[in-house]
């Protein structure tokens, strides 16, 4: 069996910052976005030797799309504390028309060691008990018409509705995981996975129209354990929608049904 295409790229950027992106990953005319981010935490935390348990916060800025082909990811320290590391960075690629390198996603990534504190909030659990995901209708792949990174993820819906399908709300839940199971399960492979839910609020759309992700935040909150082959829960909310802008917030479960994650979106909506 040929090597996942995440473990080839990932293991890529531990090894340096010079990557390959991937064909087949595509997301409208750009390669999609959860990919892009669990590359640029893999550079990081390979080139600083972070605890991948220590992630609290990665913010990306989708600056301009990243295309297949060759790309370079940097990642400079930006403070480093007693307890706390502040890092960004960068996926550039040369730009065919002009020849020159330009920035196409930046990441502001928080590594915190544990602390001692008398606070404790015990996480809730799901909003309702999740049903077995056999059974559960697939977000399928449809050449030409769903993105192409659907080929590699299995989506099962269980509340909501699918993209564009006129829906009266913009909250879904359903399980996910990679269709070919990755040789091992890292901090960039459970960020890839998170991002490949379509934005909730698409699915209140009439008609295919464009939409992506303008900032992506996700916040690990637990260790994430390395189960390539396991289901995952994940829940969301669209808090409010606007002037072509949506915001969410998801609470994703692991396969034991403990909160792992939380991740906040701004969407754009161009339609």
């Amino acid at each position: 069996m040929s090597p996942h295409d995440l473990d080839t790229l990932f293991a890529a950027a531990a090894q340096g910052d010079e990557v390959e992106v991937p064909q087949g990953w595509g997301q409208g005319r750009a390669t999609f976005g959860g990919l892009v981010t669990g590359v640029m935490l893999a550079r990081c935390v390979a080139a600083y030797g972070l605890d991948p348990d220590g992630l609290r916060a990665a913010t990306t800025s989708f600056v301009a799309p990243v295309t297949p082909g060759p790309a370079k990811v940097t990642a400079e320290v930006l403070r480093q504390g007693s307890s706390a590391t502040q890092a960004e960075i960068r996926l550039t690629q040369r730009d065919e028309r002009t020849g020159t390198e330009t920035v196409r996603a930046v990441v502001l990534a928080t590594f915190g060691a544990d602390r001692v504190s008398s606070v404790v909030v015990p996480a809730d659990g799901a909003s309702a008990p999740p049903p077995a995901p056999d059974g559960l209708p697939a977000l399928p792949h449809l050449p030409g018409v769903t993105p192409d990174f659907f080929a590699h993820v299995d989506m099962r819906l269980a509340t909501g509705a699918f993209p564009f399908s006129g829906a009266s709300g913009g909250d879904l839940t359903g399980f996910m995981r990679f269709r070919m199971p990755t040789a091992t399960f890292t901090l960039a492979h459970f960020v890839a996975l998170v991002d490949a839910w379509p934005p909730a609020p698409g699915q209140m759309l009439t008609r295919p129209v464009g939409m992506s992700s303008l900032t992506w935040t996700i916040e690990p909150v637990g260790h994430i354990p390395d189960a390539p082959e396991a289901f995952w829960w994940y829940e969301v909310v669209t808090d409010v929608a606007q002037d072509g802008y949506a915001h969410s917030h998801a609470r994703i479960f692991g396969p034991d049904g403990a909160l792992v994650a939380i991740s906040r979106q701004i969407i754009t909506l161009f339609g």
